[in-house]
Order: C-alpha cells, then sequence, then structure tokens
C-alpha cells in the first residue's frame, strides 16, 4: 500500500474517513453564523462590505484550493491531497482563533487559508468516493459525503451555541479555532487510507489496485472491475497527456463538462448559502431579536440539514437524480418566489414578518436532500477519467464562486432592498437551474462510470 500498510482495511473505515473532509467543509460554512455577530460586537464592525468580505474570503481562497486541488490529486492522488489539506485547515482555524485585536487583514488571511483546504476537500472527497463506491451503492455513499458536511454545519452550530455565554472577546475566537479539532482527526484518520483504486491503475500499481478492491468489492466483483478500469485508462492515458483547459471545452468533452459545472455553480447561485451564513442577521432583520441572541435558529436548519441527508441516503438509489433535482429546485424556487408573491397581495404591513424564516426553512429542507448531496454526487460521476481531476477541481471553484458571490453580496443586498425581494431574486435563478437539469444534464443513476462516460462521448 502507498501508505505502507498490508494490513486488511475494513471497507466502512474508507468510507468513513474518505468523506470526513466534509467535516471540515460543513463546519467552516456554519461556524461563521454564529461567529459573525460575536465579532461585529468585538471589532466594532457596521460596514456591511467588510462583513461580506470576511465571511466570503473563505469562499475565495476555495475557489483557487479547489481548482489546485483537482490538477495536482490527477499527479499526486486523492489521499496525499486530502492529507495536505487537512494540516492546511488546521494551520488555518488556529490562525482565526488567534487573531489579534481588530486585525482584519490577519482574519482575511487565515479565512484564505481556511478556504484552500476547504476547496481542496470539496474537490477531492466526491472524486474519491465516486471512485471507491460500486455503482449499485454510489449514491447513497457519495451522499455520506453530504452528512458529513451537514453534520459539521450543525456541529458548528452546536459549539457557537454552546459558546454564547462567554465573553464576546474569546466566545468568536473559540468557535473559529475549534476547527482544528475536525482537521487534526482527519488527517490522522487518512494516513490509514489506500489510494483510489483508479489511480492507482492510472499509476501502474495494479497490485496494489487489485489489493484495495478486495476491500471493498465482493471476490467475483474484483476481477471484472480492474479489468474495466484497465480499460478506460488505457482509452484515456493518452489523451491526458495533452488535457488543457481548452480540451475540458473539447466536442469530446463539452457536454459532460458543462453539466457538471453548471449544476456545481448553480447549487451555489440558487441562495441555499445565504441563509447557512445569515440566518441569526435575517432573524433579526425579521423579528428585530439581537443576533447574538439568535443562534437557537441555525441549530433549527442544522437539523432539518443532517435529517434531510439521511433520508437521502435511504432514497439515493432509488429515484433518478434529474427527478430529485427537478422536484427539489422547483419547490426551492417557490419557498423563495412566496414571501416576495404574499408580500404584494396582502401588503406588507399585513405580512407576519417570521413567515419569511418558515418559507427559508422549507427552502432547506428539499435543499438538504436534493441538490446539496446530488450536486457533489454528480460532480463524482459525470466527469469522464482523463479529465476527471481537473474538472472536478473547475466544477468546485464554480461552485465556491458562487459561494463567495452570495456570501460577499447578501448582506449589500439586503441592506439595500427588502429581504423578500433578495429572495425572489434566488427563487428566479433557481427556476433557471430546474430548466437548466431538463435540458443540459445526463442521467448517471445506476451507470458505470464507463458508461456515463461512453453516453457523454456520443451526445
Amino acid at each position: 500500500m502507498e501508505n505502507g500498510s498490508t494490513k486488511r482495511i475494513a471497507s466502512s473505515f474508507i468510507y468513513f474517513f474518505g468523506a470526513f473532509g466534509g467535516i471540515l467543509f460543513g463546519y467552516d460554512i456554519g461556524v461563521m453564523t454564529g461567529a459573525l455577530p460575536f465579532l461585529q460586537k468585538d471589532w466594532h464592525l457596521t460596514d456591511a462590505g467588510t462583513i461580506g468580505w470576511i465571511t466570503s474570503t473563505l469562499m475565495l481562497g476555495a475557489i483557487l484550493g479547489g481548482a489546485l486541488a483537482g490538477q495536482l490529486s490527477d499527479r499526486l492522488g486523492r489521499r496525499r491531497m486530502i492529507l495536505a489539506s487537512s494540516f492546511i485547515f488546521a494551520v488555518g482555524a488556529i490562525m482565526a482563533g488567534v487573531s489579534p485585536n481588530n486585525g482584519v487583514v490577519w482574519l482575511l488571511i487565515a479565512r484564505f487559508l481556511l478556504g484552500l483546504a476547504v476547496g481542496a476537500a470539496s474537490a477531492l472527497v466526491p472524486s474519491y468516493m465516486s471512485e471507491m463506491a460500486p455503482a449499485k451503492n454510489r449514491g447513497r455513499l457519495s451522499g455520506l459525503n453530504q452528512l458529513m458536511i451537514v453534520s459539521g454545519m450543525l456541529l458548528s452550530y452546536i459549539v457557537d451555541y454552546l459558546l454564547q455565554g462567554l465573553p464576546h472577546t474569546i466566545a468568536w475566537r473559540l468557535m473559529l479555532g475549534l476547527a482544528a479539532v475536525p482537521a487534526i482527526i482527519l488527517f490522522f484518520g487518512v494516513l490509514r487510507l489506500p489510494e483510489s483504486t483508479r489511480f492507482l491503475v492510472k499509476t501502474h500499481k495494479l497490485a496494489e489496485a487489485r489489493q484495495v478492491l478486495t476491500y471493498i468489492r465482493t471476490a467475483s466483483e474484483v476481477d471484472p472491475e480492474l479489468e474495466d478500469i484497465q480499460n478506460t485508462v488505457a482509452i484515456e492515458s493518452g489523451a491526458q497527456k495533452n488535457i488543457t483547459l481548452s480540451t475540458l471545452f473539447s466536442s469530446k468533452y463539452r457536454y459532460l463538462v458543462t453539466a457538471g459545472i453548471g449544476v456545481a455553480a448553480f447549487q451555489q447561485f440558487m441562495g441555499a448559502n445565504a441563509i447557512f451564513y445569515y440566518i441569526p442577521l435575517i432573524v433579526e432583520k425579521a423579528s428585530g431579536q439581537a443576533a447574538s441572541s439568535a443562534l437557537l435558529w441555525p441549530i433549527v436548519q442544522g437539523v432539518i440539514l443532517v435529517l434531510g441527508a439521511l433520508l437521502y441516503m435511504v432514497i439515493a438509489d432509488k429515484f433518478k437524480r434529474r427527478t430529485l433535482l427537478m422536484v427539489g429546485g422547483t419547490v426551492m424556487a417557490l419557498s423563495f418566489l412566496m414571501p416576495s408573491a404574499l408580500n404584494a397581495l396582502v401588503g406588507a404591513d399585513k405580512f407576519p414578518p417570521m413567515l419569511i424564516v418558515v418559507f427559508l426553512s422549507i427552502f432547506v429542507a428539499f435543499y438538504s436532500f436534493t441538490w446539496a448531496p446530488l450536486t457533489w454526487v454528480l460532480v463524482g460521476e459525470v466527469f469522464p477519467l482523463a479529465i476527471r481531476g481537473r474538472a472536478s477541481g473547475l466544477a468546485s471553484s464554480f461552485n465556491w464562486l458562487g459561494s463567495f458571490a452570495v456570501g460577499l453580496l447578501f448582506p449589500i443586498m439586503t441592506a439595500a432592498m427588502p429581504q423578500a425581494t433578495v429572495f425572489a431574486i434566488f427563487g428566479v435563478i433557481s427556476i433557471i437551474a430546474v430548466l437548466f437539469i431538463k435540458f443540459a444534464v445526463p442521467e448517471t443513476h445506476g451507470r458505470t462510470l464507463e458508461e456515463i462516460e461512453a453516453q457523454g462521448t456520443n451526445h
């Protein structure tokens, strides 16, 4: 084995730690939700632009981290890059926790470093999980990544809630700094992980690839799958040497690359992270309740996300990917458009302000078992092996670009217009996303990665 061990590794261990990077991803998406009100109070931050930058710099780093990790993982392997990202994450979390007083620039650098690691995890984990999971269970096992992400978010919300009684100068530092704990756990877990079977075949380590397959497949499945992977690698190896950014959008790959990147981008531009980053501020604007005392609401959203992720793991391989995405996207669009519609029908003065939070909870519920997990499942499935690392990195970068834009612009938009109007804009984007799924995305449910690739090539 690449990690120096010939001892048998349980498949449950491989899948658990293969997806554990999602915990880091989720924790740092969620932690700023509770930390921000205390940070604002400590540093007397009132400027919407500065607040937006502190929140969204992580996403800026993730854009670069996703693209770099995608390319480097094709050379160095998925496992080695996950290991590196866990180390960088721990460093960034500790830096954020020890930020000097009013050290906005220091905190921005720490958040950027965290972004590099989180972006890398968002690109690497789906690739690793899809390459290790059998086709019949790939949706459910890849959904484990989403369960880890939302569990990380819920964990951060609970930590924020438990620490809110501390002095505000200490509370936000502990909230941010404690992110180093899951990063250290991931680092030691990944030390025992095997490399992905497809990467091992690609680097001519057939004996190791066969050994890894024995951990995660039945005896009768090992040789046929190994042969299938070898055939795909042989076909793609010549083309892969000349893969450039322009190659991704050549006629051979354009359909699948556009589908994967489009889904990854729409997942964020639909506005989900506006809720996850700013729910205490949304509640404050709707109810007049101070944001720092509204930290129970993120936990409610976090519980909905975890329940949705568990539901997805039950239904993942029973429904087509496109069906779930279109149904989920339609309900999400309606939940964003309804507050604006009701505002117009009954008048703003008769519209209960907290009703917007109810509609946002409906959005989160449907997002949690459709777009949230399926985006990463589809990104892991849809890209051909020759371009998978680079294309997954690009998809991750577009996803984080959307997250960055929403994180930066939402506080500025809500300062300039009613919240219902802002969410109506996201509702329109959600409708466009549903149309994109209908007309531009192939069905990947129940097909091997090789069959999906053949379908895209012949499209």
